[in-house]
């Protein structure tokens, strides 16, 4: 065997299920810009941010710098998650998967809870270029998650069915990049809206 054919057989082709994540993930990517874009514009054609009409309302910093840190630690997690079921290690698998789960849902219910706040102190997407362009690239990310969490239980359940191996984990391991990307993305965007 020459060192072509020992490369060749060496190299592991891209599944078709990573390069449709990719995929999704590539537009995914196109549509946060468009909205960051849009947040940019909007922010530095201000010569007052947030606008006068919006003086009095402040964003939860603290709590949402918190909630970035559990979602943060929630894309550690999975990441090892995928580790485990590498590893054959599948006991560790479901529990890293639940625990993932359950910090992606505190950061859903954490931030529904701000958003009531917020809509109580007068900040809708109604209210304004601020109140909507709030809502609408916070909110996206929001359902990002949600659906992560969605596609995370679904992942969690045939783990606790034993569908998974170390051979076999293409769902743990396209769950895992889409999650760790949603999880990438939210720090940009409470950075930008938050502490800018």
């Amino acid at each position: 065997m020459n060192h072509s054919e020992i490369e060749m057989t060496q190299s592991r082709p891209l599944s078709n299920a990573k390069l449709a994540i990719f995929i999704l993930l590539g537009a995914e990517t196109m549509l946060f810009v468009g909205l960051i874009g849009a947040f940019l514009v909007f922010r530095m054609g201000s010569v007052t941010w947030p606008p006068i009409s919006h003086a009095d309302i402040n964003l939860p910093r603290l709590v949402t710098g918190i909630n970035t840190i559990l979602l943060i630690i929630s894309g550690y997690i999975m990441f090892q998650a995928l580790r485990a079921v590498q590893k054959d290690r599948l006991k560790q698998l479901r529990n890293m998967l639940i625990v993932t789960g359950v910090l992606g849902l505190l950061f859903l219910g954490i931030q529904g809870y701000e958003w009531i706040q917020l809509i109580g102190k007068g900040l809708t997407l109604q209210s304004g270029i601020f109140g909507g362009i709030f809502y609408v690239l916070i909110g996206c990310h929001a359902v990002h998650v949600f659906c992560a969490v969605v596609w995370l239980t679904i992942v969690t359940a045939k783990a606790i069915t034993f569908k998974y191996s170390g051979t076999d984990h293409t769902g743990v391991a396209t769950c895992t990049i889409y999650w760790i990307y949603v999880v990438a993305l939210w720090p940009i965007l409470y950075i930008l809206v938050y502490l800018t």
